[in-house]
């Protein structure tokens, strides 16, 4: 292929060609050296520590022997990468799309969202996305950047033969409009360092090998110009991995800018007619950067403009989207989870090294001999089995020795610089997991609580970050690249796209503990059962988690005979409540009515005894006054005075009685 296109009659480059080389070239220049001094050694660092490769330069003394690397770092890595995408996951996807509020039909906004959904799948942007925030963790930062390409799908298919009952077995072809993610490395990544974040430099650029004849394809196909292309390698730093070896055959280092360049630089940028008043003097920096267009470049080995043109995206915005695990005030590059534990870890290593380095010594048989009594050129390596001659006693000649015993606390020490680890780093492994279970438990479970909440809120802010660092804008961005180049299934609509995230899986775990306490305080009858358990199941992992909630609701929906039955149940319940009042309030009625009548009769009682004492002296008048002589005064005289004592023993009586009534009334 490349010897046919040798012959195909290139491009004229003119000299606004170069000068755009030059100035794109320049520019990148100098970004790389000052990337390259700042952090790739860093950068190298952090990527053995994490795949655990030992180099001479991690040396933590001149006397260390042991070259083993720690898998600390990684398992931080891996703790704070994996919980934050299973949130991010979850069921429903990991974005949702809104609609104006005014709209009131919300089925065209389902369509797009499970279109886009289905499409984003099918591109591998899951992957993409792990992929990303794995390296972000490691380096700091991590970039994705989104292609759009035409293909074709091919698809078995099946035809009827006209006027025969016999079918065609074929391949049907379709052209459809591909909008893949590529993770960037941080090494194949270029930014101005006067930015903070993508939009607000002056551009990015994404510098990389690829194959040859991705490149001639290219031109074929009249995606590149037409230029005398050769193989190229020079700089191994774009390497996206740290190998031994390195294929270096027909490869072509291609730089994709994106971003401003001077408007007089793009010839077939279209004139608008206007001319732009010259401020500032010729040649100088300021003039350079005048008059500038958003625009997209592809240079190939720092020399060959394979293609120059002005955005050709609507939203005229940069195919890039960055994420940063912790961003530093002023820099566009951030800080990761191995920058965090990076201490840690070194005192991780050099611990164990010095323990490993010890044990050589204590465990490895060692001998002390005269050499005057030796044979000559006799070996005194020790090994089962051995004989060892010697001229004279061989407890004399011979005295075998170590040097003292290898400290137990040094791996103590090293348990405790990995404690300080998943601090730095806000992560937390099962084995201090275990632990703060295990403390909980006599304290009625308050060392988990706080262990969990404090891990829960870490990674829920974590994912937050990620979510609008990242994701949001990367969706956004993908879904203006199909509603350009694929209108007719995507219609170009202001939607809001918003973050969808539940809780990791440690969270789910804690969680779940806590809706199956709570169904051991329930009744089998409650109505809150189903809803409980619909919660457990919907947030497994169970494979036909979809029946179960499907057979939940069904449970949480009542019967209509059961609720008839109810339904009476509570009427008959109703009038037999009603009854039973009725009947209090015939008996508070009546026991009134002989309340009334009993004070009625006290209140005769009362008035007859008041005039008991007036109808006795009537009486006792009268009987004094009968029979009796009319000459005889004295025997008048003396019942009158019986009389009246005898009515006063009847009144004292009379009182005592109508008191003990009424102390007995009251």
């Amino acid at each position: 292929m490349a010897e046919n296109y040798s012959s195909m009659e290139e491009d004229k480059v003119t000299e606004a060609d170069k000068e755009l080389t030059a100035f794109v070239v320049d520019h990148c220049d100098r970004w790389r050296e000052w990337r390259d001094t700042n952090f790739m050694k860093k950068w190298d660092e952090y990527e053995r520590l994490y795949y655990g490769i030992w180099s001479d330069e991690d040396k933590t003394r001149e006397s260390e022997r042991s070259r083993i690397v720690t898998p600390a770092i990684r398992e931080a890595v891996e703790n704070k990468t994996v919980e934050m995408l299973e949130a991010l996951g979850g069921n429903a996807g990991f974005f949702d799309i809104r609609d104006d509020v005014a709209d009131q039909q919300k089925v065209d906004i389902e369509q797009l969202k499970t279109q886009l959904k289905e499409d984003m799948m099918k591109e591998g942007y899951e992957k993409t996305i792990k992929e990303v925030a794995r390296t972000a963790e490691i380096f700091g930062t991590a970039c994705a950047e989104i292609l759009v390409k035409s293909k074709i799908e091919k698809a078995p298919t099946m035809q009827q033969i006209p006027g025969s009952p016999m079918a065609a077995y074929g391949v049907s072809e379709t052209e459809v409009t591909s909008v893949p993610a590529k993770m960037i490395h941080p090494r194949n990544f270029l930014i101005d360092p006067n930015a903070e974040n993508i939009d607000e430099a002056l551009g990015v650029a994404v510098e990389e090998y690829t194959s040859l004849f991705k490149i001639v394809k290219g031109i074929e196909d009249g995606i590149y110009r037409k230029v005398n292309i050769q193989p190229y390698y020079d700089d191994t730093d774009l390497e996206p991995t740290a190998t031994e070896s390195i294929y270096q055959d027909d490869k072509v280092k291609v730089l994709r800018y994106y971003g401003l360049v001077p408007r007089e630089y793009l010839e077939t940028l279209e004139s608008d007619g206007k001319e732009v008043a010259d401020l500032f003097p010729e040649d100088s920096d300021a003039d350079q950067v005048s008059d500038l267009v958003e625009a997209v470049v592809v240079i190939a080995n720092d020399q060959y403009l394979l293609k120059a043109e002005a955005s050709p995206y609507m939203m005229k915005d940069r195919p890039i989207v960055a994420h940063r695990p912790e961003t530093v005030p002023g820099r566009f590059w951030g800080i990761g989870t191995v920058e965090k534990g990076y201490n840690m870890q070194k005192a991780i290593d050099a611990q164990i090294r010095s323990h490993l380095d010890s044990l050589a010594l204590t465990t490895a048989p060692m001998i002390a001999a005269d050499a005057t009594k030796l044979p000559r050129g006799m070996k005194t390596t020790v090994q089962p089995g051995k004989s060892i001659l010697v001229n004279g006693n061989p407890q004399e000649v011979l005295f075998p020795f170590k040097f003292g015993n290898t400290d137990p606390a040094n791996y103590e020490t090293a348990k405790g610089f990995e404690n300080m680890l998943l601090k730095a780093t806000g992560t937390l492994d099962s084995a201090e997991l275990t632990r703060a279970t295990a403390s909980g438990q006599g304290a009625g479970g308050v060392g988990m609580s706080l262990a969990m909440s404090a891990m829960i809120k870490k990674n829920k802010q974590a994912l937050l970050n990620f979510q609008h660092d990242f994701v949001i804008p990367l969706v956004r961005k993908v879904a203006y690249r199909y509603m350009q180049f694929d209108p007719d299934r995507y219609p170009s609509q202001d939607y809001k796209f918003m973050p969808v995230g539940s809780i990791g899986m440690i969270a789910k775990e804690y969680e779940q503990q806590q809706m199956i306490g709570l169904l051991q305080t329930l009744g089998p009858q409650s109505p809150i059962v189903p809803m409980v358990l619909a919660g457990i199941v919907e947030s497994s992992s169970l494979s036909n988690r979809e029946q179960l909630l499907q057979q939940l609701q069904q449970m949480a929906q009542p019967d209509p005979q059961a609720q008839q039955a109810q339904q009476a149940q509570l009427q008959a319940q109703l009038q037999l409540l009603q009854a039973q009042v009725q009947e209090l309030q015939a008996r508070a009625a009546e026991s009134q009515a002989n309340a009334q009548e009993s004070l009625a009769k006290a209140q005769k009682t009362s008035v007859e005894a008041q005039l008991m004492p007036e109808e006795m002296r009537a009486r006792v008048i009268q009987s004094i006054s009968t029979n009796i002589p009319d000459q005889s005064q004295n025997e008048f005289e003396r019942r009158a005075k019986i009389a009246e004592l005898l009515l006063k023993e009847r009144e004292i009586a009379s009182k005592e009685k109508i008191v003990e009534k009424q102390m007995q009334t009251s």
